[in-house]
């Protein structure tokens, strides 16, 4: 038990550091080797795309950041209950946290009650819960948009500086174990082997983004979270699935897909821990 809690300690130490270093790495790359090399011409036909290739990227990664920091501006701990609760021997949550009543939950790792729990996010070092799980599901959706924009720029950039052809699908999938025998042969630079585990490195984030915003979306439209899932507990909603995501999402939800601001008000944390988990 010891041992496993301090595993999960250390990830969430580690994966905050590992997204804004994949951010940093994202944002240099692309001003700094795509942008230049893929529009080298001063012409003021390609100023056009240079610029709306840069503003539809600075759009994406500044929403994916605003959501971020709004996952963590607002938490989903309850602020009635300051007394940390002792986990019974008994305990059928083992792992991270523990089932109070009333939708509430102790997030071993947070220290703190969460209203209405989905799940711990090691990369926001926090919890998502019933405040903040509106801006988790954007933080998602652009982070997986920003990967895959920049996964289309890079196979462009590879395509013009070192004149690889991706016309046929098996050359990305052969790509990596190519490219890692040749750089240890002497034959490509590091720079090189680097932006190709950087295309891996996007298609992995993208889909995996992508599919949990999905199955998030879903849970949300059915009025269920993740913990619920996890204990088997399936809860009757009777809302339906429009009312169920209007609750999350707010009903300036229009304005929340294209700017990381707060759309709905905050509930009191009476009315959500009479909630039923």
């Amino acid at each position: 038990m010891f041992t496993r809690m301090l595993k999960l300690r250390l990830l969430n130490a580690v994966a905050p550091a590992y997204f804004f270093t994949a951010t940093a790495v994202t944002f240099i790359l692309h001003f700094c080797l795509f942008i230049p090399t893929i529009f080298p011409s001063p012409e003021v036909s390609l100023r056009g795309s240079t610029m709306l290739h840069s503003i539809v990227f600075l759009f994406l990664m500044l929403n994916a950041l605003g959501n971020y920091v709004m996952t963590i501006k607002y938490p989903a701990e309850s602020a009635n209950e300051t007394v940390i609760p002792v986990c019974s021997p008994d305990c059928p949550d083992k792992v991270d946290a523990h089932y109070l009543l009333n939708g509430r939950h102790f997030c071993k790792l947070c220290k703190k009650v969460i209203l209405k729990r989905d799940h711990h996010c090691f990369f926001t070092g926090n919890c998502i819960g019933n405040k903040n799980m509106r801006y988790f599901i954007m933080f998602c959706i652009y982070t997986s948009c920003t990967c895959l924009y920049s996964l289309v720029l890079g196979v462009a950039f590879l395509t013009v500086e070192y004149s690889i052809s991706f016309e046929n699908p098996l050359t990305f999938l052969t790509l990596l174990p190519l490219s890692t025998g040749y750089f240890f042969m002497g034959v490509i630079s590091g720079l090189q082997l680097f932006l190709v585990l950087m295309l891996y490195v996007w298609l992995g984030i993208g889909l995996v983004c992508a599919g949990f915003c999905c199955q998030q979306v879903l849970l949300v439209a059915r009025g269920q979270t993740w913990c619920q899932m996890q204990r088997g507990q399936l809860v009757e909603n009777h809302n339906p699935w429009k009312t169920n995501l209007r609750d999350v999402f707010g009903t300036r939800w229009a304005l929340g897909l294209i700017l990381p601001v707060q759309t709905v008000e905050t509930c009191s944390e009476d009315v959500a821990a009479q909630k039923q988990d």
